[in-house]
């Protein structure tokens, strides 16, 4: 739009880099009449800004309490990550492990079911539930997991592992190893009636981390 043969860009621009002239003009900001966002009253410059630094500072406000949530969802997962590792160092017995691994999972992360299982373990463990015989398709798709599978249940073998499998609606198959190349020496399950809970677009790094430590916790029952 031109005024007079100035257009509204030269105006700001000559405003821009004219720091001074409202401090020469300073009458003309008491005369400055703009439309308030909330209403269709006329408001003064002055209240203008007012206006807009308060909802700056709002939304500064909202950025804030949301990172604080954040850091204490963070900080409680934290927790919950340091006493599922604890209860896995204290446990003496190394036949015992498995399943304190998946109730203190279950515990501590509000995991409605879950299951492991564990191929070429010691001799001594053969006969425990989480050595029971796995078919050869399991294992090729757990070594083929380079990440954990987050999604629907579409009759995975592993999801009979856990308690009551005819009510699981998403599972998470997390595989057990020992390195990223090394091949699959178990897989854990995570199991919910909510099909929502574990989705292909979550993200596993989480998910990894619990592979990781029950992979090292479960490397005292398994065979050289």
């Amino acid at each position: 739009m031109k005024i007079h043969g100035i257009t509204e860009d030269e105006i700001a621009n000559f405003l821009v880099n004219t720091p001074g002239f409202f401090e020469r003009h300073a009458e003309l900001l008491a005369t400055i009449q703009l439309t308030s966002p909330h209403g269709l009253r006329a408001v003064s410059l002055q209240e203008r800004q007012m206006e807009m630094m308060r909802e700056k500072n709002k939304a500064l406000e909202q950025k804030i309490v949301e990172m604080i949530r954040h850091g204490q969802e963070n900080t409680a997962t934290a927790d919950r990550l340091h006493r599922w590792t604890r209860a896995l160092m204290l446990t003496a017995n190394a036949a015992d492990l498995p399943a304190v691994l998946v109730r203190e999972l279950k515990s501590q992360f509000l995991v409605p079911q879950a299951g492991v299982r564990v191929w070429s373990v010691l001799d001594a463990y053969r006969r425990m539930p989480f050595a029971q015989p796995v078919s050869d398709d399991v294992k090729t798709f757990a070594s083929s997991l380079m990440l954990p599978y987050c999604g629907v249940n579409s009759g995975f073998e592993a999801v009979q592992w856990v308690e009551d499998p005819g009510t699981v609606m998403s599972v998470a198959l997390i595989p057990l190893r020992h390195g990223v190349q090394a091949p699959a020496f178990g897989m854990l399950v995570l199991g919910s009636p909510d099909p929502s809970r574990y989705t292909g677009d979550m993200g596993t790094e989480f998910l990894m981390r619990i592979g990781d430590i029950a992979s090292a916790a479960l490397s005292r029952v398994q065979a050289a």
